[in-house]
């Protein structure tokens, strides 16, 4: 039986992830424990936790301890989302846990990953997929939360946790200074939009493309499959709109209205409060990066502040 490792630290187990010669003959053997395929494996270089594909059917997801609670949302999201979604999500073949690493065998999605597929889109391919991403959103949050209202962290305190940290946050990630001098008195103003004891619903904080498959269907694209549910909670629904708005809408009017559209917002829905509010929870978003997400190009020349930077992103 092969051994995993003590890792120490996130960078440890990158480290250990990383090298081929290490990781996947563990994951071979949890296969072969289980009499599993694994003749065709495939390591997935993206994510947080270590992903090989068994073969074209199955999946192996490995969590080292210290992300056990990835396990957990994991586990508890696909087991709560079975069946009340209309578009794919894996389902549990089997769980396990070895040398206090535990681990998920799942199915796997057919579908080109968001990442590959996105940017080649046409436009009005582009906007119609965010309607659908829009819609999906909407459909997980219809979900009762059940026993994910028990992952921390509650949204209430979370939310007053980002704002006491949000400087120090931005500040090493390179925030522009001009937006940082005036951080503290946007966030006085905002946060205060930002409902804190609102029934929670669903949310898994990572609306992105690389968790996302696409299918091409008589010349349409569709989203076909969601995945990776290791950082769901629960708390205010619009803190699923920040990923596609970061992302994929590049502050273009006709996408972001696809976005909000299938959301379910209708034109009076998109108010200069509900773009105050997404302002506002973009710089709190828990893995927040401005200079590594907005993908609109020269932004940080096109808003001299962030009042006008939120208009840039939330053209509504």
């Amino acid at each position: 039986m092969h051994s995993l490792p003590r890792v120490e630290n996130i960078e440890a187990f990158e480290s250990w992830r990383a090298d081929l010669s290490r990781c996947l003959p563990a994951v071979l053997d949890i296969a072969r424990t289980h009499g599993l395929p694994h003749g065709d494996p495939h390591l997935f270089p993206t994510g947080t936790n270590l992903v090989v594909a068994l073969d074209a059917r199955l999946v192996l997801k490995l969590f080292p301890p210290l992300l056990r609670r990835q396990f957990v949302s994991e586990r508890s999201s696909l087991s709560q989302l079975r069946g009340r979604l209309s578009v794919p999500i894996p389902e549990i073949v089997l769980e396990g846990e070895r040398d206090q690493w535990p681990y998920l065998v799942i199915t796997r999605l057919n579908g080109i990953l968001g990442t590959q597929a996105w940017p080649a889109l046409p436009e009005d391919q582009k906007e119609r997929v965010l309607g659908q991403i829009g819609e999906t959103i909407a459909e997980v949050q219809h979900v009762p939360v059940g026993a994910l209202s028990s992952i921390e962290p509650r949204w209430d305190r979370f939310i007053l946790r980002q704002i006491e940290g949000c400087r120090a946050r931005h500040e090493p990630l390179g925030l522009p200074r001009k937006y940082l001098d005036g951080l503290d008195e946007f966030l006085r103003g905002a946060a205060a939009h930002i409902p804190l004891q609102a029934p929670p619903v669903i949310l898994t904080g990572e609306y992105i493309p690389e968790n996302f498959l696409l299918s091409r269907e008589t010349g349409d694209w569709r989203l076909s499959g969601l995945v990776d549910f290791g950082d769901v909670f629960t708390g205010w629904r619009e803190y699923d709109l920040l990923g596609p708005s970061a992302f994929m809408t590049a502050g273009m009017p006709r996408r972001v209205r696809s976005l909000f559209e299938g959301f379910g917002y209708s034109q009076s829905d998109m108010t200069a409060t509900l773009r105050r509010r997404l302002m506002a929870l973009a710089l709190l978003h828990r893995f927040s990066d401005f200079n590594r997400q907005i993908c609109i190009e020269g932004w940080q020349q096109k808003a001299g502040d962030l009042f006008e930077l939120e208009r840039l992103l939330w053209p509504i």
